[in-house]
């Protein structure tokens, strides 16, 4: 019974306001939304008590948005945030390998994990999946599948080219040591 009061809501005719067409617009605009949330919500299994109400989605692996969020949803947003975070702090750890590391011949650097990880978890508790995202993009190279504390701390891990070859356009971090280390440089013997 109360199933069938709902369908009959939903199978109203549109309301049509005369005379008033800044009202009349904003009311077709809500009714337009109304419907399309409507559909919308006929393809969510989490929103329907019986499974065969629901409209089944046809999904085509070939589609180029398979897998991938609807374009200009906050799930998108929010991925791009997440994608440019975990860049800048792949950039970051090869910075901190470029500039603590032992330089090599071909311009490149080296550091054993041991101190990169002594070095690092002060900035960030995330050094080995960082890592394992720089190596799969090809930045670094080191022996094995993971690294762990303590055992592997001998392992060598290298940047595979030059930092500035790496990221050619990059801006070096400013660090907030950096600023204080420049404002006791410019200090004069007076200052003190």
């Amino acid at each position: 019974m109360v199933k069938h009061t709902l369908n009959n809501k939903m199978d109203k005719a549109p309301i049509k306001i005369y005379g008033n067409d800044a009202l009349s617009s904003r009311v077709a605009a809500f009714q337009k939304k109304a419907e399309a949330h409507t559909t919308k919500q006929k393809t969510n299994p989490f929103c329907h008590g019986n499974v065969s109400e629901m409209t089944h989605q046809k999904w085509d692996k070939n589609d180029p948005r398979y897998g991938k969020p609807p374009e200009g949803s906050k799930t998108e947003k929010r991925g791009m945030a997440a994608g440019a975070q975990i860049s800048n702090e792949v950039l970051f750890l090869c910075e901190m390998i470029a500039q603590y590391g032992v330089p090599n011949e071909d311009s490149t650097a080296s550091i054993s994990f041991g101190e990169l990880f002594q070095i690092y978890t002060t900035i960030s508790n995330k050094v080995v999946g960082i890592l394992l995202r720089a190596r799969k993009h090809g930045l670094v190279y080191f022996e094995g599948e993971m690294l762990y504390q303590r055992r592997d701390d001998n392992v060598i891990i290298t940047l595979l080219k030059p930092i500035d070859e790496l990221f050619p356009n990059r801006v070096p971090l400013k660090r907030k040591h950096d600023d204080e280390q420049e404002q006791m440089s410019t200090l004069s013997p007076e200052d003190y």
